[in-house]
């Protein structure tokens, strides 16, 4: 991959090169390279630092052991408070404040990428690209009631009242589920009838009220 857009701002081709190589084996899918600023010492520097930007995350860079090893401060942009810069004479000194752990300093920074440096640190700290933004929970003035729920409403129907069955309307009763009224007696209940009557007026004995009635009740 060229490197070329790396090295618009007098960096080191070389050194750009190598620590390019080392950062995009530890980047994650999605993820891209943005700026790279190498330290420039006023005496000849073989092995600067630097700071490379990423679109997710801020790589800092030293190598030790004569180039043979190297060490990596990687912060994600939750991890970052904030990014200060001072110019002095020889570049400038930028420093990354963490919100824990102690501040991380770079000096001899050109100074042109120190100010892109700060502008583009500055930038993802306000949008932080690689994250999507939670929607608020609404307030308890916000938040939508529970939905109601209505039950049908049933027709209400008229039955007839239940009346209760007594001496008085038995008669009717029967009239109405049979047709037939009580009152009107067969021939053989009227003379039941007749003869009960004398038996109560005592106009007929025991022996013949009892006699008749059986005769009369073996008609049916």
């Amino acid at each position: 991959m060229s490197v070329d857009k790396f090295i618009q701002d007098g960096q080191d081709a070389k050194v750009v090169e190598r620590i390019h190589t080392k950062i995009v084996d530890m980047l994650t899918a999605g993820e891209y390279i943005q700026y790279i600023s190498l330290q420039k010492k006023p005496a000849v520097t073989l092995l600067p630092d630097s700071i490379t930007i990423s679109n997710r995350r801020i790589f800092l860079c030293e190598f030790t052991k004569l180039g043979l090893a190297t060490n990596f401060e990687i912060f994600s942009w939750n991890d970052i408070k904030d990014i200060a810069f001072k110019e002095e004479i020889f570049g400038s000194k930028v420093t990354v404040i963490p919100f824990t752990g102690e501040n991380l300093t770079i000096d001899y920074i050109p100074k042109v990428q120190a100010r892109k440096l700060y502008q583009l640190i500055k930038t993802a700290l306000e949008n932080p690209s690689g994250h999507k933004s939670e929607e608020p929970t609404p307030t308890v003035l916000e938040q939508k009631p529970p939905e109601q729920f209505t039950l049908p409403v049933q027709p209400v129907v008229d039955e007839p009242a239940t009346r209760p069955v007594t001496a008085e309307n038995k008669e009717d009763e029967i009239i109405e589920q049979t047709g037939i009224s009580v009152s009107e007696d067969d021939e053989l209940t009227q003379k039941l009838k007749k003869l009960k009557t004398l038996y109560d007026r005592q106009l007929i004995t025991q022996s013949e009220y009892e006699n008749k009635k059986s005769e009369l009740l073996s008609q049916l």
